[in-house]
């Protein structure tokens, strides 16, 4: 990229588990280029330590996710101060509430280029009026403290046209934060996830890694599970992360009796644990362009999802996996039973996902924010 040893670049968040669990690897690339990079975000959730631990200037910025929060004022002041006393060549900001915050302050004390990607943005087609009147008013002031846009799904593109952003100028699509397929193989760990939870070979496992929060919608799964698990005695349910929710959906679990349901909590074996299912889901009301899916594709696993931004993006329906409208309970059961009792199809599937996550691979999607980043640096 033709850099100067000197030159800094900032990255904001609202915490640093987005920057740890997303951004490490274009971290990492900008610092093997020679930058100085630096971090802003919150600890509040963890994770700080894997930022420091690759060499990032940590600064504690005590961002709150809602927009609401009093706690942004403090936020505000500090993030104004560390700006007054540093010059950055270079902002990448991601997250509202930090990128709103992170793009005034930004032009109101003169740094260089500003981008912002785009994870979803919080309107999207039947958020609630609420959404639009704060999120997307939010947006349309801030595309003029944007010197770039960076988006993930056709939806949020078409959104960044409507906000006056310019394709190839300063409008980009890329292929999500990227999926490192080296970590997908076939190749069967010594100890399994069907080993620990004592599942045969022959028995269904169905998957969901996702946040346990309601925009993942894991009610919706747990209605349509009631009744597929007392019609098929061998699936089993694994749901993979934590949030807020868990305590309701574990009693929900316990009082309905719904059976073969495992809560695994967070987990750090992710790609072993999809190895080790035969279908993964995700049923969640938006989405940016989830992780999760990539990463079944990656490891040639039909994908059961909602037909919303984000997952339509990456699911092709009949093609990599099978895609229901919100909420419609009969419409899921009916995607289940088709993978379930179809072995061939779910390797079908799987496999011709493995072939279209290509285009998500980590190494296209460094050489795609490498094009960008040298546009603005």
């Amino acid at each position: 990229m033709g850099i100067n040893t000197k030159e800094k670049v900032l990255f904001i968040a609202t915490v640093y588990t987005h920057l740890a669990a997303f951004h490490k690897p274009f971290i990492q690339m900008l610092q093997k280029e020679g930058y100085e990079v630096h971090a802003a975000a919150s600890s509040a959730e963890g994770r700080l330590e894997e930022i420091q631990e690759i060499g990032v200037i940590c600064w504690e910025i005590p961002f709150a996710r809602s927009p609401y929060s009093l706690g942004n004022v403090q936020a505000y002041r500090r993030l104004r101060t560390l700006l007054k006393e540093h010059y950055f060549d270079l902002i990448h900001i991601h997250t509202p509430v930090a990128a709103f915050l992170g793009r005034y302050l930004a032009k109101a004390t003169n740094q260089g280029p500003v981008l912002y990607s785009a994870h979803g943005f919080h309107f999207y087609q039947g958020a609630p009026l609420r959404n639009w009147l704060i999120y997307y008013t939010a947006e349309r002031l801030a595309a003029h403290w944007t010197d770039g846009l960076i988006v993930m799904n056709e939806e949020d593109f078409n959104a960044g046209k409507k906000l006056k952003f310019i394709p190839d100028k300063n409008l980009f699509y890329v292929h999500g934060v990227g999926v490192d397929l080296n970590l997908y193989s076939n190749n069967k760990p010594k100890t399994s996830l069907r080993q620990e939870l004592q599942l045969l070979q022959d028995k269904v496992v169905i998957t969901c890694i996702a946040e346990l929060i309601p925009r993942k919608n894991h009610i919706f799964l747990l209605e349509a599970w009631k009744i597929l698990a007392n019609k098929y005695d061998n699936i089993n349910l694994i749901l993979v992360g934590d949030g807020k929710l868990k305590s309701n959906l574990e009693s929900k679990v316990k009082t309905e009796k719904i059976p073969r349901i495992y809560f695994l909590g967070f987990r750090n074996d992710v790609p072993l644990i999809i190895q080790d299912s035969d279908i993964i889901t995700l049923l969640s009301k938006h989405e940016g362009l989830p992780r999760c899916i990539m990463e079944a594709m990656a490891c040639g696993k039909p994908v059961v999802a909602t037909d919303v931004r984000g997952s339509r993006d990456l699911v092709r329906h009949n093609k990599t996996g099978l895609l229901v409208s919100l909420n419609n309970i009969s419409e899921l059961i009916e995607a289940f039973e088709k993978l379930i009792s179809n072995k061939s199809l779910r390797e079908q599937m799987g496999q011709a996902g493995r072939e279209a996550i290509e285009a998500y691979s980590l190494d296209n999607v460094l050489k795609e924010m490498e094009k960008i980043y040298r546009q603005y640096l």
